[in-house]
């Protein structure tokens, strides 16, 4: 039986699989996990549950080195609770050491946001997650910022960032692995006072 303090972390960043979405907004959660495990040196495997996962550790040797699976499901983001569930059970990880990694259209770009529990805001990956195993994970929000003039939302979020974005893209998934990793190893409210700026 793992006790809450050891038990593992499962850091889901969210997005399509295909490379026709690979570098669109809505699969921020795939470029931050891919981060994160190129920090741990591993490369993401296949998982019955039908995602791919990295598993390794993160943090300084001691108390604060955690247990961290990643995983990024490959069904479509509006069924990311399936795998994500298949994930928690496989790997006896408590709701609330789950922390999902996703766009926010309703903050600006590059802007992060921490937080446990709360609604879904429309996002079809947080929805299927929540109506999977409730509320009560951690998301780390990477704002994408809103559509601009008419466009739709839908159109806006699988669309690739733009070349002024792209500009800055890699400092903020940086900054979002850190967030990640701070908010893994040192708990939400210090990883708050960091990065919710």
């Amino acid at each position: 039986m793992t006790t809450e303090a050891n038990a593992p972390w499962l850091v889901v960043g969210l997005g399509n699989p295909g490379p026709e979405y690979a570098a669109s907004r809505h699969n921020i959660g795939f470029m931050v996990a891919d981060l994160l495990a190129e920090r741990m040196g591993a490369k993401f495997k296949a998982h019955k549950a039908r995602a791919q996962v990295v598993e390794g550790r993160i943090g300084p040797a001691g108390p604060l080195n955690r247990r961290v699976i990643l995983a990024k499901p490959l069904s479509y983001m509006n069924l990311s609770g399936g795998p994500v569930t298949q994930l928690r059970d496989f790997y006896k990880v408590p709701v609330e050491n789950i922390v999902a990694v996703h766009d926010e259209l309703d903050i600006d770009y590059g802007v992060l946001r921490l937080k446990l529990g709360g609604g879904d805001n429309g996002h079809n990956g947080l929805k299927s997650m929540t109506k999977s195993f409730g509320p009560d994970y951690h998301r780390v929000r990477f704002g994408i910022g809103r559509p601009p003039g008419r466009m739709q939302v839908a159109d806006f979020v699988l669309k690739d960032f733009s070349s002024t974005e792209r500009k800055e893209l890699d400092y903020f998934v940086d900054r979002a692995a850190d967030a990640v990793e701070a908010l893994v190893i040192e708990g939400l409210e210090r990883a708050q006072s960091t990065y919710n700026s």
